[in-house]
C-alpha cells in the first residue's frame, strides 16, 4: 500500500509538473506539438543544439497553413503568431490590448533596465514614450548628424592613413567600435576614438554592459532567470554588470551636473532629454502628457538602452552589410555609383538631405535588414481580455487571458518564399521603387511594429548610411582568405553572430573625385 501510494503520488507530481503545463493551449482550441514533441523541442534548446534562427525558422515552417500555434518558452506558454494581418491587427489595430512587452528576464534591482523605454510598462510606458518621441523626429536627427558625420570621418580616415592595398580587419569588433563612439558622442556627450584608443574606459564597459554570457555559463544564468527570478536575486545575478551600470549611471549624472552648472549646450541626446524634462518638447505622436518629471535616472536609463541598441544592434546591420557587398561586388559597385554621384554633385561633402536621398542605399540596408533582423522576434503580453475571432475553416476562437504572451518570429516570416522568392538571396531590387509595393509591410518589420516600434529607427539608419557613405567613397569591401563563406550562425551566442569574425578587407579605390 506504502508503495502505490508512494507511486501515485511521483505519478501526480510528473503529471502536474511534466505534462500539465504544457496542455495550455491545446486546452484552449489552439494547435500545438504533442507533449514529447514539446520537451524534446526544449532539450534541444537547452543543449544548444542550433542556432537561435534556425529554431524560429523551424518553429514558423512547422505552422504552415495555420495563423497561429501554441509554444513554450521552457514552461511559459507563448501564442506564436505568423499571419502578417493577425500581427497588425496585435500590433497596431488593437494595440490597447497589447501595450507590453513580454520580461524574459526579470530586471529587479536593475534602475537602468527597469525604467528604460523597452522595459515600461502601461501608463508609465505611455509617459515616457511621449516624453521622448520629440527627440527622434526628422528635425532632431538632422540636429545629431554633425556628431555622426565627424565620427565617421575620424573612422574612415584612419584607415585611409594606413597606406595598405588591403588592410583585412574583423569587421564586428570594427563596427562595435565605431558605433561606441557614435553612441557615446551623440547619447552620453562623451568623444572617443575606439579605433585608436582601443582600451579607452566607455568601449570596455560596453563590452561589458553587453556580455550576458556564452555557452554553458550563459545557459546556467539564462535558466535560472527564466525558471526562478527569485533566486536569480538571491545569488544576486544581474543581467548587466554592477560596475558597468554604476559608470553609465556616473557618467550621465556629471555631465547633466556640468551642463547646468556651466549653461553647456551640445547638440545630443542628453541635451534633448534635458530639454524634454523642462516641458520644452512637445509629442507629435502620442497625446499623453508627461505626469512625472524625468529624472537623472531616468535620463540615465534610457541613454543606456539607446546605447545597448546602437552598440550591439546597429553593429549588427553594419557587419552585416558589409559582408553581403563583399560577397557581391557588382552590387556594391553600384552602391559605390551612387555615393561617387553625390560626391561629385556636393563638392565632396556629405549633408543630412543627401543622406535622406540615396535610394540604393535604402534598398541595401533593407535587404540585409531583411535577410538579418538583429530583432529575432517580436513579443507582446496581453494586458486585457481579447478574442481572436475564428476566420479560416477549423479555427475556433482564441481567449486570451491578461498575462498571456505572444511572439511573432521574424526569421520566419523574412525567410518565408510567400513573401520573399528566394530568401536565402540577397537581392536590394526587391526594395526598389517598382517592387516595394508588392511586400506585405507586415511581414518586413525589423524595427517592430506600431507604437512600440523601435524609437531610434531614424537615428540607426542615419548612422549606418553616413559610415558606408565614407566608407565605400574610399575603400571596396573584399573577401579575404579569413572570410567565413557561407556564414554559420553561432549556436552559443544570444546574438546574431559567428564563431570566427567576420573577417573582410579594405582595399583602397582609385581615385575618382
Amino acid at each position: 500500500m506504502f508503495w502505490f501510494l508512494v507511486v501515485g503520488g511521483l505519478a501526480i507530481l510528473i503529471y502536474y509538473v511534466f505534462v500539465n503545463p504544457f496542455k495550455y493551449w491545446a486546452k484552449r482550441g489552439v494547435p500545438q506539438d504533442t507533449i514529447f514533441k514539446i520537451w524534446l523541442k526544449t532539450v534541444l534548446d537547452i543543449i544548444q543544439y542550433r542556432p537561435a534562427t534556425d529554431n524560429l525558422r523551424k518553429l514558423y515552417d512547422d505552422l504552415s497553413g495555420k495563423r497561429y500555434g501554441g509554444v513554450y518558452q521552457l514552461f511559459t506558454p507563448m501564442l506564436c503568431i505568423r499571419d502578417p494581418e493577425l500581427i497588425k491587427q496585435i500590433t497596431v489595430k488593437d494595440f490597447d490590448h497589447f501595450t507590453d512587452h513580454f520580461n524574459f528576464f526579470p530586471t529587479n534591482n536593475e534602475p537602468l533596465w527597469e525604467k528604460n523605454l523597452f522595459s515600461l510598462k502601461g501608463e508609465k510606458w505611455r509617459e515616457m514614450r511621449s516624453t521622448l518621441s520629440p527627440s527622434f523626429t526628422s528635425s532632431k536627427m538632422k540636429l545629431m548628424f554633425g556628431l555622426i558625420n565627424d565620427c565617421a570621418k575620424q573612422f574612415v580616415n584612419y584607415y585611409e592613413e594606413q597606406n595598405e592595398n588591403i588592410v583585412q580587419l574583423e569587421m564586428r569588433d570594427t563596427f562595435t567600435r565605431f558605433a561606441n563612439d557614435v553612441i557615446a558622442t551623440s547619447a552620453f556627450g562623451v568623444t572617443c576614438d575606439s579605433i585608436r584608443n582601443r582600451d579607452n574606459e566607455f568601449y570596455l564597459n560596453g563590452k561589458i554592459a553587453t556580455n550576458f554570457g556564452e555557452g554553458v555559463t550563459g545557459l546556467l544564468k539564462f535558466l535560472i532567470f527564466t525558471l526562478s527570478p527569485k533566486l536569480a536575486n538571491k545569488l544576486g545575478l544581474r543581467f548587466t554588470k554592477a560596475e558597468a551600470s554604476m559608470f553609465f549611471t556616473n557618467v550621465i549624472k556629471s555631465n547633466i551636473k556640468s551642463r547646468e552648472l556651466n549653461g553647456i549646450i551640445r547638440p545630443d541626446m542628453i541635451h534633448l532629454l534635458l530639454e524634454a524634462r523642462k516641458g520644452k518638447l512637445k509629442d507629435e505622436e502620442l497625446e499623453a502628457i508627461p505626469k512625472e518629471k524625468l529624472t537623472d535616472e531616468d535620463i540615465a536609463a534610457q541613454a543606456f538602452i539607446f546605447f545597448l541598441a546602437g552598440f550591439d544592434t546597429v553593429a549588427t546591420l553594419m557587419y552585416f552589410t558589409a559582408y553581403e557587398l563583399a560577397l557581391q561586388p557588382d552590387i556594391q559597385a553600384k552602391l559605390q555609383q551612387e555615393i561617387d554621384d553625390i560626391l561629385n554633385n556636393s563638392n565632396g561633402s556629405l549633408t543630412y538631405e543627401n543622406v535622406a536621398s540615396m535610394k540604393y542605399m535604402d534598398m541595401v540596408l533593407s535587404e540585409t535588414l531583411r535577410k538579418w533582423p538583429s530583432t529575432f522576434l517580436l513579443d507582446r503580453v496581453c494586458v486585457k481580455p481579447y478574442t481572436i475571432p475564428p476566420v479560416r475553416e477549423g479555427e475556433k476562437p482564441v481567449r486570451l487571458e491578461k498575462g498571456d504572451a505572444i511572439m511573432m518570429p521574424l526569421f520566419g516570416l523574412h525567410y518565408d518564399p510567400k513573401y520573399y522568392p528566394e530568401p536565402e538571396r540577397f537581392d536590394p531590387e526587391r526594395f526598389s521603387d517598382e517592387n516595394k509595393s508588392k511586400i506585405n509591410p507586415y511581414a518586413n518589420v525589423p524595427f517592430g511594429l506600431g507604437p512600440r516600434a523601435c524609437i531610434g529607427m531614424r537615428f540607426a539608419l542615419m548612422e549606418t548610411k553616413t559610415v558606408f557613405f565614407y566608407l565605400l567613397a574610399k575603400f571596396d569591401i573584399v573577401v579575404t582568405e579569413k572570410t567565413q563563406i557561407p556564414i554559420i550562425i553561432s549556436k552559443t551566442k544570444f546574438t546574431l553572430d559567428n564563431d570566427v569574425g567576420f573577417w573582410m578587407g579594405l582595399k583602397l579605390r582609385k581615385a575618382k573625385h
